[in-house]
């Protein structure tokens, strides 16, 4: 049976920009900033929102890099010294449940096939319903009100209990 798996993005990519300026960073169109409030950073590393005092970086990220009329970049957050996540099979995090979030599907061409808007505990059940589609290759989340990109969406394949 088909099943689905999120994905934080890699942590690698962004370690290095801690490193530079206010200043440098402004170059580059990023801005540090600490997170104020429990909710409200939604750290797309470790799919979590950032906690009170956590640094952050708000930047441009190529979130759909593919050479398609969907290519697309937008602004994310990033925590400082995390580790990229991957949940468990079918695991939707409180990230995801607590907002109202487009669901994007794509083809193998990166090519949209369907998409749909729905609060966060609909997620799950919309995730089933476009992985349903054969053409669709992978899902990104993007949370609706802002509209920027959340994660990545897989299939899994749960293997069966032995």
């Amino acid at each position: 049976m088909h099943s689905f798996r999120l994905t934080g993005i890699d942590h690698e990519q962004f370690e290095p920009l801690f490193h530079l300026s206010d200043d440098r960073l402004a170059e580059l169109g990023a801005v540090r900033c600490v997170a104020t409030a429990d909710f409200g950073f939604p750290c797309r590393i470790t799919l979590e929102d950032a906690h009170t005092g956590d640094e952050l970086l708000l930047l441009s990220w190529a979130h759909q890099p593919a050479d398609s009329p969907y290519s697309s970049t937008g602004p994310i957050y990033v925590r400082r010294g995390r580790q990229r996540r991957t949940l468990d099979v079918g695991e939707l995090p409180p990230y995801v449940t607590r907002r109202l979030i487009s669901v994007r599907a794509y083809d193998a061409a990166h090519m949209m096939v369907d998409a749909n808007v729905c609060d966060g505990p609909l997620v799950a059940a919309e995730i089933a319903r476009q992985f349903g589609d054969d053409r669709v290759a992978y899902i990104h989340l993007h949370n609706a009100k802002r509209g920027c990109f959340s994660c990545r969406v897989d299939r899994a394949f749960r293997t069966p209990a032995t």
